[in-house]
């Protein structure tokens, strides 16, 4: 019988250890594995160092029946793990085997097959039992034994992708990446009872080109837009970020809006018209102004395209535009952006409340527009399932009423106090009491003191203006608008008030001098209306690449050649 030593302080449990008084093991378990993993027939016998008495001391009975249990787990476990590495070594075997076979698939275009007819996913949706072709980005990417299922995006919608046989084995089909752009071709089939996909169908893929192979690993999609970064990273990576199930539905019911109101505009006979983005007045105050060197002269990114309309209507009617303003604002709240599509309009001869009835029609009927729109519709209901379309009429609220409001639900100004007439309504108060009441308001009248210098006054009160802010729940202020002032003298004592040099709006001025009429206008946020028909938490969500204090990128540079040969004005924001 032999005999083998065990020393926990300096004792080293492995198959090569000796087991002597020299080379001892760590524990009396092991030292058992040990003995019977070389075969030895007997139990050997196993002295413990003690270390209080400073020798080897042969192991207790307790000891020794613990140490015996001990090995026996240490057997079982090197029985669990050799056929671990047994099943490893299998399956890297099969790995072997399967990357040799699928590198030795080609994939060939059955040339028997009816031609494909190509066509964009929305389209697809309609030519069940036809063979087509469809080009995009794979936006999820599965498989399942032997079948890889591809979600495929295109812009106009998704459709999913099945490949199986060889076109699931082939090693291009393995090294697919999410966001790769490719070409497939299939037959699309109607989904089978009781399974879901969009469109309600599928395609039955038989060929494929890859056109654009993305990067996996490091750099793969998911780690430059992960779920849960930062919003600054993903606003720096927001060419990306915009391929998203949330943004690009978002920029979907954009388009879909915009078009709307031009559809609204044209049924009520106004002409669309293009005014310049670089002005030298200001409309809304000069302290919002981006101030630029154009030729060596003091001019300004427009803050609004409003003087420009009112001036087209003795020749062109009732006008509107659609395009940017700027507003150097340093505000960091959910509802602002520096730059913003502004939607303006200017009509001519009418009454204060014909200007609401309009305003009332443009936002009803885009928006009913937009949910009838077989893309965009669906859209705001997956992203606004509780959305309840507007109707007329709005609430109307004068301001001072507003104010009783405010004051009876005991909701204070910015100072902690009562709100008096006179007070601006910021937008914590507005927006609560817009959500406590629920529905669209017209809220209107506002004080001379806290309105431009163009709204006109009201007859019946000349403290107030005829002027008009439209509050939505959950988003606030979307619109605002007034009755410009057409009498000349009027305008002057605006232009007074506001300590305006009239020079520069001599212009504008003429209006009043060569044919004066009663007209109004407004301006509409788009991103502000989208925040609210979205359900989304700010306004940056609602902009292709959101420009606020702080952040203009990414932004577009061009070469120092380009610059020189094709650059003819000197432009600069200060």
């Amino acid at each position: 019988m032999s005999s083998l030593y065990i020393k926990e302080a300096t004792g080293v449990d492995e198959l090569t250890t000796a087991g002597s008084q020299d080379h001892p093991f760590k524990t009396p378990a092991y030292a058992l594995f040990a003995s019977q993993q070389k075969s030895d027939a007997t139990e050997p016998k196993l002295f413990v160092f003690k270390t209080e008495d400073n020798e080897y001391q042969e192991i207790s009975a307790s000891a020794l029946k613990k140490a015996r249990k001990g090995c026996d787990g240490l057997k079982k476990k090197a029985v669990k793990q050799k056929e671990q590495e047994l099943k490893k070594q299998q399956k890297e075997a099969e790995n072997a085997a399967k990357q040799l076979s699928a590198l030795n698939i080609t994939i060939k275009e059955d040339e028997s097959l009816p031609a494909a007819i190509k066509t964009r996913i929305y389209d697809s949706y309609s030519k069940v039992g036809q063979r087509v072709k469809v080009s995009g980005w794979i936006h999820r990417l599965r498989s399942n034994k032997k079948v890889i299922f591809v979600v495929l995006r295109d812009g106009s919608g998704f459709i999913q992708c099945v490949l199986s046989g060889d076109l699931a084995l082939a090693q291009q089909t393995l090294d697919l990446t999410l966001e790769s752009t490719v070409t497939l071709y299939g037959t699309i089939v109607k989904l089978p009872e009781g399974k879901t996909a969009p469109g309600g169908v599928e395609l039955n893929v038989d060929y494929y080109e890859v056109v654009g192979l993305a990067p996996g690993g490091e750099d793969s999609f998911t780690n430059k837009i992960a779920e849960g970064s930062d919003p600054s990273l993903l606003l720096d990576q927001r060419h990306l970020a915009l391929r998203g199930d949330a943004l690009s539905a978002v920029m979907k019911v954009r388009a879909a809006l915009l078009k709307s109101v031009r559809r609204v505009y044209d049924e009520e006979h106004l002409t669309e018209v293009t005014p310049p983005c670089m002005v030298q007045t200001q409309v809304e105050g000069g302290s919002t102004l981006f101030k630029m060197n154009y030729y060596g002269e003091e001019a300004y990114l427009t803050q609004s395209s409003q003087l420009y309309l009112e001036t087209c209507l003795a020749s062109l009617g009732d006008v509107y535009t659609i395009q940017e303003s700027f507003r150097a604002e340093k505000s960091h709240t959910r509802r602002h952006l520096s730059e913003y599509t502004h939607i303006e309009a200017e009509l001519a001869f009418l009454t204060f409340d014909d200007l609401l009835q309009h305003i009332e029609t443009l936002i009803v009927k885009s928006v009913q527009y937009v949910l009838e729109d077989p893309i965009a519709g669906p859209l705001v209901k997956q992203l606004n399932p509780n959305f309840k379309a507007p109707k007329a009429p709005f609430m109307r609220l004068q301001y001072k009423d507003a104010i009783t409001w405010l004051n009876e639900h005991d909701i204070k100004n910015e100072e902690g106090e009562d709100f008096k007439f006179g007070d601006d309504i910021a937008e914590a108060a507005e927006r609560k009491m817009t959500d406590t009441i629920g529905v669209p308001i017209f809220l209107t009248r506002f004080p001379v003191e806290i309105k431009s210098f163009y709204m006109k006054r009201c007859s019946d009160d000349p403290r107030v203006t005829e002027s008009v802010d439209v509050l939505m729940p959950n988003v606030g202020e979307i619109t605002g608008g007034s009755m410009r002032i057409d009498d000349m003298d009027e305008l002057m004592a605006g232009f007074k008030r506001e300590g305006i040099d009239t020079d520069a709006y001599y212009w504008f001025i003429d209006q009043r001098k060569y044919g004066t009429c009663p007209h109004g206008g407004y301006g509409i946020g788009t991103e502000r209306i989208l925040a609210w028909l979205c359900d989304r938490f700010t306004v940056r969500d609602c902009s292709l690449y959101p420009r606020f204090s702080g952040r203009c990128k990414p932004w577009s540079l061009v070469t120092e050649e380009y610059v020189s040969a094709h650059i003819y004005t000197n432009i600069y924001t200060d």
